[in-house]
Parts: structure tokens; C-alpha cells; sequence
């Protein structure tokens, strides 16, 4: 007589864990478990017998994957870019939303050198401009609207159409810095792009011109404004530190706000107010690029903790970085840990330790516990685990 034993259903279960899953109403201690790359179950109790793999983690917070729908990862062909899987170990992210980094006659590049070459999820907003974001460093700062002849609408209209499966909006750079003098221009043939596609806009937002209120008159419903809460000029809030009317009138009709930290995007004076007055962000995301990479911004993780220090509960801090950017760029299957849905998860520490967090005006922050990123589940099995990758080093 030979024996038999039972073939595991399961490849892994993460056990044990708060699990914060805002798309589904779900916040208390239960177990997820992972089959064939997916999401196989989210239950008070599996079996462990049923998995290859249990994890335990009590006293963590298990997320969907979490999604930074604000990066520049094109590293090796833009100079403003940063390599993923380090931002990924160190900020718990698992999808990677480029925000314009590539442009048409550079996307292929993102696709074959990056998206292809990780486990990670990489997906973009493709830049109006013909090169995308060329010249942004500490040393050179060449705007890629400045010069019109940059921006065919034919040609980017062409690539986004070809790649659908990559390309999850058009980006905009208007302002000073980005356009020079082309004031909205290139807003305008970002949208006339993304309507012939039905997707959405991205619109950056800087130093005027143009204006905060030209910008949100052209925006549509399911845009994104991203540097929303970003300091003087064009901040959302007066000199009495209120919102201004434009502002909330936008967001009543559909325009979603995006944080966009990176160097110059996000005060906390606009932040406080936006809170105060009931308007939180959309999405909270980092515009992590080689200028903000070793601060202000750092990463998604950090930018997460300066809301949770704000006064921003928990779970809306984690429906902003999983829900909200997974439904604003129509991928509402990355958002949530729904069984059949991609085996995504985030596993974080709420760390209780002092710390200082600095916003892009220079303003600090004293704060008593920051989100700690512990490991990544990606496809379904354990991509990064801190505590092991601490031991070994």
C-alpha cells in the first residue's frame, strides 16, 4: 500500500494579519492565502494545511499591493529616473505608475528595458511630448513643452493606441519649469489625445503660467491634477490658508486630486487645510525621481506616514494608495485583494518611533509612528521580505 498525502491548494498564506482592504469594506485580522498567481481567499481562518507556505505575521497590516500612481522609473534612459526594485523593498510598492517619463518616440524603451525586465507592475502615463521628460537633473533643467514642435498629437495618439496595455493615460507638464511660455498649449493636445482614447489626463502643475484656475477649467471628469496640494505659487489654499473655490468646485465635479510629492509638490499648510475642510486626497503618491528620492519625498512609505501624522486615519490612507489610483487609472483589480484578483500584497509595520518628516517647502513634522514596509507579495509568492534580507545582510 502506498501513501498519499494531499496536494496544497494554496502556494502561500499570510496569516494573522490586520487586513485593510478598503475596495471591500474589510479591516480586521483574517488570513489571505494565494494560488496560480492570484488571490485565492481572504477568510478569519485557513487552514494552514491547505498551503506549501505560511507566513505569519502578527501585528502587521496586510494591503492590497500598494500603487504609486506618481513615478519616474525609467532609469538608464531619463535623467530624472530611479530604479524600482530598491524603491520597491523600501517602500512596499508593488505597482509603478511612470508618470510621463516616456514619451512616443521613447515608450518602447520603458517597455523592453523596464516593464519587461521586473516582477513588478509597471504601467504609464504616456508624455504628450514627442521625448518625454529629456532634460531634468541637478545640473540641467530643459522643459520638454518649451518648444511646440515637440508635441505631435498624431504621434502620440499613435503609440498610446498601440499599447494600451502599458499606456493607462497621457501626461502633461505645464508651467514655467516644464513649458516655458506654451502657457496651456500642451494641455489642450493632452486632451484632445486621451478623449480619442477615453482615457485620462495626468496634468502636472507648477510655476504659472498657466494659471491654477486655466488648468482646472480644461480639466474633465476623471482627470487627475497632481501636485494638488503643492506650496505658493498656484497652491490651492488662500493667504487665510482656506481652500479656494476653485478648487473644491473641481474636485465636486469629478476632478481627482493626486499628491505628487517630488521635490516641489506637496506642503503640508495645504495639506492640513484640505483635511480640515473634508477634502483628502484621491491618491497619495510620491513623485519619486532622483531629485526626491533621498528627500523630501523619499518614497511612497514616507509620504503615506506624513498623512497618517496629519491626522488622515489609516484606512483612507490605504484606500489612497490602493482603491482610489487602481480606480483612476481603470484597473480596479490591482486595488483590492478580491479572490481572482492579481496575488498582490503589501505586509507593513505601524512602527511606533519618533520621527521628523519634511515637506517640499522645507516645513518639518514631529511624529510619533511611521508605516514600515515588512514584505511584498507579488504573483502570488513572497518577492521581498525584510526581516530575511535584514538577517543576511
Amino acid at each position: 500500500m502506498t501513501d498519499t498525502f494531499p496536494v496544497p491548494r494554496h502556494d502561500l498564506i499570510l496569516a494573522g494579519g490586520r487586513v485593510i482592504d478598503p475596495a471591500q469594506g474589510l479591516d480586521g485580522t483574517m488570513d489571505v492565502a494565494f494560488a496560480n498567481g492570484k488571490v485565492a481567499a481572504v477568510a478569519p481562518s485557513i487552514d494552514p494545511s491547505t498551503a506549501r507556505e505560511v507566513r505569519r505575521v502578527d501585528g502587521r497590516i496586510v494591503t492590497p499591493g500598494l500603487i504609486d500612481l506618481h513615478t519616474h522609473v525609467y532609469w538608464g534612459a531619463t535623467s530624472l529616473s530611479v530604479q524600482a526594485e530598491p524603491v520597491a523593498r523600501r517602500s512596499g510598492t508593488v505597482t509603478f505608475v511612470d508618470a510621463g517619463s516616456a514619451g512616443p518616440g521613447t515608450l518602447h524603451g520603458l517597455r523592453a528595458f523596464i516593464q519587461e525586465g521586473t516582477d513588478l507592475r509597471v504601467l504609464a502615463f504616456l508624455n504628450i511630448s514627442f521625448a518625454g521628460i529629456f532634460g531634468f537633473s541637478k545640473t540641467v533643467m530643459v522643459g520638454e513643452n518649451e518648444d511646440l514642435r515637440m508635441l505631435d498629437a498624431r504621434e502620440c495618439l499613435r503609440i498610446a493606441r498601440d499599447n494600451l496595455d502599458l499606456v493607462i493615460g497621457i501626461k502633461v507638464r505645464v508651467g514655467r519649469v516644464a513649458g516655458g511660455a506654451s502657457g496651456a498649449a500642451p494641455l489642450d493636445l493632452a486632451i484632445e489625445v486621451a478623449d480619442e482614447l477615453d482615457l485620462p489626463v495626468m496634468a502636472h502643475i507648477d510655476f504659472p503660467p498657466p494659471s491654477r484656475r486655466e488648468v482646472l477649467d480644461r480639466l474633465r471628469p476623471g482627470d487627475i491634477l497632481t501636485h494638488c496640494f503643492r506650496p505658493f505659487p498656484n497652491a490651492p489654499i488662500d493667504r487665510a490658508k482656506k481652500l479656494r473655490e476653485e478648487i473644491k468646485e473641481a474636485h465636486a465635479r469629478g476632478i481627482l486630486f493626486d499628491i505628487g510629492h517630488g521635490m516641489g509638490g506637496f506642503s503640508f499648510e495645504a495639506g492640513r487645510a484640505a483635511l480640515a475642510e473634508g477634502l483628502p486626497p484621491d491618491a497619495i503618491s510620491s513623485d519619486v525621481h532622483a531629485l526626491s528620492v533621498d528627500g523630501p519625498a523619499y518614497d511612497l512609505a514616507d509620504t503615506l506616514s506624513k498623512f497618517l501624522a496629519m491626522g488622515m486615519p489609516l484606512p483612507d490612507v490605504i484606500r489612497a494608495a490602493t482603491h482610489n489610483p487602481a480606480a483612476a487609472i481603470r484597473r480596479p483589480e490591482i486595488g483590492t485583494l478580491a479572490p481572482g484578483t492579481p496575488g498582490d500584497a503589501t505586509v507593513l509595520e505601524l512602527r511606533e518611533e519618533a520621527c521628523v518628516f519634511t515637506d517640499a517647502a522645507g516645513e518639518t513634522m514631529d511624529a510619533d509612528r511611521r508605516l514600515v514596509p515588512s514584505a511584498l507579495v507579488v504573483g502570488g509568492r513572497v518577492w521581498h521580505d525584510a526581516e530575511a534580507a535584514g538577517a543576511a545582510g
